[in-house]
């Protein structure tokens, strides 16, 4: 890198760019690694980004892949900014001015249903991990029906395959910003975690990364049978065939108005219509080899307050509808008696969010570990929030990981504990670092650290009982 206190300029296989310098801090924003996926290259994989004479200018964020925001309340909650134009295939990346050696490299893929989202939030702002020596890049990636609509005539997992092109960047380019391409960290939330653990068994990424990092999101794919439902309703709504072709002939903003219209009332804990990662064969294999990266990952203790508070949900379960909800997802009388007997406090809503959360996160990323303890490191994250009664919610972690809490305070309000966002930061550098996160890693005793304030250390097979009767 080149440059002068006000601005840097750093060379990539396209061309050069030009970024921003800031207390000590470089930061080269919306830096495109593959060509807008639209015109000849939409619903298709992502093509090379096509090169550029001079120097381009990267101070400021690029475009957002086409979304609509968050469903109220979650709105207010979530900012998820919307900055237009086509070329949203773009990757942020902070990095030390110094330049002195080869430093870690982690790479944040956001999450929002596969959605929602974008690389821009303030929330993901990367300066608190290049203060402390690694590289932090950020990724935008094609959401929702152009990334993971299901068609006969487009290939499959497009916006897992924008992913792999920007790992791909990565691996080619972080040199130029002070990156180490032999000790790269993918890291992501829900499902940007979602996302990782697909990666992980994928052919097409195969070399990109040496290390994991799973927030709130387990292994998840569906078949493709399952997957093109969502697309099939949408064609019904705008009544065209379901396939690319006539999907591409529709006006954008039509097709995200049938996509929310189709989606909008789905969640991760409720479920229903939405967009998944699929059984391929090809980027996703039908039957995935067991990951070899060196694994962190973990789930917060309350994820479902994030879903069922903040509209009243959780107060409008009563017991009839969760015996009816226990029924329909055949849950064992023993398993319900169990969260019931721990909880006696407990309204029904609670109790239903309680057995979702560990069905559908805390269970499968358990299992994960257990399917590869060497070199996996399991967390907990379990401060609570006094806004909304949100408690530990989805989500609530990252402005701790980042080190960003006043960007977080929607979700944690003024004055969330500093010395706990020190901790979780320093952890996540430190495996980033060596692969050791700086507590016991999974074994037989089932160590999980703890994230809490006051105080914070591993605890040996928390809920056991209860996730063991899923079993």
């Amino acid at each position: 890198m080149t440059g002068t206190s006000a601005d840097l300029v750093a060379t990539t296989g396209q061309g050069r760019v030009r970024g921003r310098f800031q207390d000590g801090i470089a930061a080269f924003l919306g830096i495109p690694y593959a060509a807008p996926p639209f015109g000849a290259h939409r619903f298709r994989a992502p093509a090379p980004a096509e090169p550029w004479e001079g120097v381009r200018d990267a101070r400021e964020f690029g475009p957002t892949a086409p979304k609509r925001p968050y469903r109220p309340p979650l709105d207010r909650l979530i900012p998820d900014p919307d900055i237009a134009g086509d070329d949203c295939l773009n990757l942020n990346v902070w990095t030390p001015s110094t330049g002195a050696g080869r430093l870690p490299v982690m790479v944040w893929i956001h999450g929002g249903s596969l959605r929602n989202g974008s690389s821009s939030l303030p929330l993901y702002d990367g300066r608190a991990f290049a203060r402390d020596g690694v590289v932090l890049v950020s990724v935008n990636y094609r959401l929702g029906v152009e990334g993971f609509g299901v068609f006969p005539d487009a290939p499959d997992n497009r916006g897992l395959l924008d992913q792999i092109a920007a790992l791909t960047w990565v691996r080619d380019n972080i040199a130029a910003f002070g990156g180490d391409p032999a000790n790269v960290t993918v890291c992501g939330e829900s499902a940007g975690a979602i996302s990782i653990a697909a990666l992980l068994t994928s052919p097409r990424a195969s070399g990109l990364f040496r290390r994991a990092v799973l927030q709130s999101g387990p292994p998840h794919t569906v078949s493709r049978r399952e997957g093109a439902k969502t697309v099939r309703a949408m064609a019904k709504r705008l009544r065209i065939p379901a396939t690319a072709g006539a999907f591409a002939a529709v006006d954008r903003e039509l097709l995200l108005d049938a996509q929310a219209a189709v989606t909008g009332r789905a969640d991760p804990i409720g479920g229903g219509p939405g967009f998944h990662i699929v059984t391929d064969g090809d980027v996703v294999p039908a039957d995935p080899a067991l990951p070899r990266a060196d694994l962190l990952l973990g789930c917060n203790r309350e994820e479902y307050r994030l879903w069922f508070v903040p509209g009243g949900t959780v107060d409008r379960i009563s017991r009839l509808t969760l015996r009816l909800a226990l029924l329909k997802f055949r849950v064992p009388q023993r398993v319900a008696g169990l969260y019931r007997a721990t909880r006696p406090d407990a309204v029904p809503g609670e109790i239903l969010g309680e057995m979702a959360t560990d069905l559908l996160l805390r269970g499968p990323l358990n299992r994960l570990a257990d399917s590869r303890p060497e070199r996996t490191f399991v967390y907990e994250f379990a401060w609570r929030s006094p806004v909304m009664g949100l408690g530990a919610c989805h989500a609530l972690e990252i402005g701790f990981v980042f080190d960003t809490l006043r960007a977080a305070e929607d979700l944690t309000g003024p004055g969330a504990p500093q010395p706990l966002a020190d901790a979780m930061h320093r952890a996540w550098v430190a495996f980033a670092r060596t692969g050791d996160p700086g507590w016991p890693g999974w074994n037989a005793e089932r160590p999980v650290m703890v994230f809490d304030h006051p105080g914070a250390g591993p605890v040996l097979a928390p809920r056991h009982e209860e996730l063991r009767a899923w079993l």
